[in-house]
């Protein structure tokens, strides 16, 4: 075994316990009966938000970790797979020591649970404190990003001869019909085309997880992930596209009639339905037991759904809404709520939306762009009879909410590939930018950049494949996929303004990709449940295993 695994093995351990310490204590503050009680939870966010992020972040450090393993099992653990690993844990053992940031301004620090003592026993740790020591240093990063500036990168196998396959497929892919077109795309703010979806539709991009019974691929979420973050890191929209394939394929597929399955699913997975997810209103946004759009069932057992909602992406071009709404006014909360299978006609650029009952104008963005994001407002909108999902009212929530482990998964792999993408743009103009007779790269600050950005992508990446997995093997991961979604958002944002940084003054001006980057970056930390909502589910989650375990 490698010394350096065997240390973060070693070290592992030991901020385990530390975790155990902190979630011991945001237990005392918000559940001091053994009940997390809302008030106290609403008061003390710094601190249960703040364990998320410690827990994350350990997380992040057990799913590094499992990849070196694999690595060195497979004969692939090198020079700049021990370097990451040093990094990684060196930064990250760091943080969790004397303040892991939660955002630019907040960090939540050992003191905040009062713990200071414990954080610098687990510096102390023999093992940690090698990692604090030797792990990033200016050396290990300056020969780190020397490997990186001659083409050597990280492992990525996944020790999966297809799953290795569908990379490479993607990413060829997306080197020819994606990268070369993005930017000019978003600078004229115009729709993806549709033969690139068409191209995109062949390979099985959306019917990545639709069963093969059902015209799909019948792959899992890691291959999903892997499509996501390959297609990302040529442009976010490129990843995006499949995101309301996979929701609306996951929703059907787990909730649907026999018949909604047959009729809807073959459809998806080629590409011939394009759907969206129609679930946000213009004052609730995250608060979805606040949704008022209503459907009322007719005398002929058909639906009129009207209301507003708001962020609906590609709602133009899509063909079929899965669309949450009231259908119980008495009841409140998540009680009253219905999913709908809401049938569309496919807008065009000169009529947008024909159908009757239904309007909508286009929110501008600063990016995520290529599918347009709408408010949409319905006045009577017409739903056959059989679009209630599952043919079964007030599920809708339950229904969405088993779609939120897969979604924050996929939302955390198009995060990943936005951060290489950075990271690929950054290299490349610290390779051929010079400053005073020297290229970028040989600068200390631009290499301690580009190292760091390549560690914190690989271990956003590997938790992000921890989560899929346990996914895939239909283990419960609404935590795991939560802190991917969490740290994977804060890397791309990172690495995006790094590499804003290393262009200067270039970084700024549109003509340059690295500009797109920067914005499509910003939405990840707040769709898909916003990092402040992240850490509070993955806050309570937390607290809850905890009382299980306790009461077992």
């Amino acid at each position: 075994m490698s010394e350096w695994i065997g240390l973060a093995r070693a070290s592992l351990g030991a901020a385990r316990e530390y975790a155990e310490q902190v979630r011991a204590v945001a237990g005392q503050v918000v559940a001091p009966d053994g009940v997390p009680q809302p008030a106290l939870i609403a008061r003390e966010q710094h601190r249960l938000h703040g364990m998320a992020w410690i827990a994350a972040t350990i997380t992040a450090l057990e799913a590094t970790l499992d990849w070196a393993v694999r690595a060195e099992h497979d004969g692939a653990f090198g020079e700049i797979e021990a370097l990451t690993l040093r990094i990684g844990f060196g930064e990250y053992l760091a943080q969790i020591t004397s303040g892991v940031p939660m955002s630019a301004h907040e960090v939540v620090r050992p003191s905040a649970f009062g713990l200071e003592s414990a954080a610098r026993n687990l510096a102390a740790h023999p093992a940690t404190a090698r990692l604090l020591a030797e792990g990033s240093t200016p050396e290990t990063r300056a020969r780190c990003a020397a490997l990186l500036a001659d083409g050597v990168r990280p492992c990525e196998a996944l020790g999966d001869q297809t799953l290795d396959l569908v990379r490479e497929s993607f990413r060829a892919f997306t080197a020819e019909k994606i990268t070369p077109f993005a930017h000019q795309w978003h600078l004229a703010d115009a729709l993806i085309p549709d033969a690139v979806i068409a191209e995109m539709a062949a390979l099985g991009v959306f019917g990545v997880c639709i069963p093969e019974s059902h015209g799909g691929l019948g792959l899992g979420k890691l291959a999903m992930a892997v499509v996501s973050e390959e297609l990302s890191r040529g442009w976010i929209c490129a990843g995006s596209l499949g995101t309301r394939s996979e929701i609306a394929g996951e929703l059907i597929g787990e909730n649907g009639t026999d018949e909604q399955k047959a009729r809807w699913l073959p459809r998806i997975a080629d590409g011939s339905c394009l759907p969206t997810a129609v679930f946000t209103e213009p004052d609730t946004g995250s608060d979805l037991a606040a949704v008022r759009t209503r459907g009322e069932r007719q005398s002929d057992g058909s639906w009129r759904v009207t209301g507003a909602k708001t962020w609906i992406t590609h709602a133009a071009r899509a063909d079929l809404m899965t669309m949450l709404v009231r259908t119980d006014p008495g009841e409140a909360g998540y009680a009253g709520l219905s999913m709908l299978l809401a049938e569309k006609t496919r807008g065009t650029d000169a009529v947008p939306f024909p159908d009757a009952g239904i309007e909508g104008s286009e929110i501008e963005v600063l990016g995520y762009r290529g599918m347009k994001e709408y408010a949409l407002g319905f006045d009577g909108f017409a739903v056959a009879a059989d679009g209630l999902l599952g043919g079964r009212e007030g599920q809708g929530f339950k229904q969405l909410m088993r779609t939120f482990e897969g979604a924050r998964i996929q939302t955390a792999a198009r995060a990943v590939g936005v951060a290489w993408n950075a990271f690929d743009l950054a290299l490349d103009y610290a390779l051929s930018r010079k400053q005073f007779g020297e290229s970028l790269v040989a600068f200390p600050r631009v290499a301690d950049k580009l190292s760091l950005m390549a560690a914190e992508t690989v271990m956003a990446r590997e938790l992000t494949y921890f989560a899929a997995r346990a996914k895939d093997r239909r283990s419960r991961c609404d935590i795991e996929a939560g802190m991917a979604k969490l740290l994977a958002a804060r890397a791309a944002w990172s690495a995006a303004d790094n590499a804003v940084q290393i262009h200067g003054g270039n970084g700024y001006a549109l003509e340059y990709p690295i500009s797109r980057v920067l914005c499509d970056a910003r939405i990840l930390n707040i769709f898909e449940g916003a990092a402040e909502i992240q850490a509070q589910v993955i806050g309570r989650g937390l607290l809850d295993a905890q009382r299980r375990a306790a009461a077992a």
